[in-house]
């Protein structure tokens, strides 16, 4: 039975199978790996993942493709489907209720209206993940990796690099999926950090910060943030890290904003 994929789940299945292999390649999978598949669909991905690693955990939310999905993954002592959304999935809880005991591998072809909120849900269980490894819309996978200065970097930029080290490992054309999206695809790798490489204690408030001075890119640093100064104030904060008082978002690094919230806090 041919299954129509659901536009309102954001569902392009990835079907060429030369890049199928090449993903299952990239990040050099072990059969000691234990990997949680976001989105398996028919389990195009899982079939050609399950046999280089100890167990895929095939997470997917739409209950049409169960059936197709199982009898797919049916001669696979490895594999599991698990029935459920990705954004409300307790990945510590799941695993520790399957004696999960090492941290494990993130895959998926990822719906590209929620890339930003998985990859936050992502981070927030990053206790619990090795690295991810997402196809998602190749202009997205530029704002992940985007450096200072470029039209690119963002406030989700920072945000996501302050946890994990992120690379686009290669481009996937559109028409390797069906139906074909507008757009091309990136294969991005998300590789946690032990530990942040900036101590920042509360980083709720920080992030709160970068989004504040990203929310209105052509405005100033000194009059975007002065809700946590006053311009006076900011304009000595800036002066004495070497910042110019006309200085925006976009040209800050993330230790830059790094020392930028050290410093307001000290004054506020």
């Amino acid at each position: 039975m041919h299954i129509k994929p659901k536009k309102s789940l954001g569902q392009n299945f990835l079907v060429d199978k030369n890049i199928l292999k090449k993903i299952v390649s990239c990040p050099e999978f072990s059969g000691r790996d234990i990997v949680l598949e976001i989105g398996s669909g028919r389990g195009g991905l899982t079939l050609e993942l399950a046999p280089y690693v100890k167990k895929v955990y095939a997470l997917e939310i739409d209950q049409r493709l169960y059936p197709e999905l199982e009898k797919n993954l049916a001669g696979l002592n490895n594999c599991l489907v698990v029935k459920g959304d990705i954004l409300k999935f307790n990945i510590s809880q799941f695993l520790d209720l399957n004696e999960v005991g090492q941290k494990v591998k993130v895959i998926g072809n990822i719906p590209y209206y929620i890339s930003s909120p998985i990859i936050e849900h992502l981070i927030n269980h990053r206790r619990y993940i090795k690295e991810v490894y997402l196809t998602v819309q190749k202009e997205f996978a530029r704002r992940v990796i985007a450096s200072p200065g470029s039209k690119d970097y963002s406030s989700f930029s920072c945000f996501v690099q302050y946890y994990a080290k992120v690379k686009i490992l290669f481009d996937i054309k559109s028409s390797c999926f069906r139906p074909a999206p507008n757009v091309d695809s990136s294969f991005l790798s998300l590789k946690f950090r032990e530990r942040p490489e900036i101590e920042i204690k509360d980083e709720d408030v920080f992030f709160r910060m970068i989004r504040t001075a990203f929310n209105q890119r052509r405005k100033t640093l000194r009059n975007t943030l002065s809700g946590f100064l006053t311009k006076l104030e900011l304009e000595h904060v800036l002066a004495e890290l070497g910042i110019g008082i006309n200085a925006r978002a976009e040209e800050l690094s993330l230790s830059q904003f790094a020392q930028l919230y050290k410093n307001i806090q000290k004054k506020s």
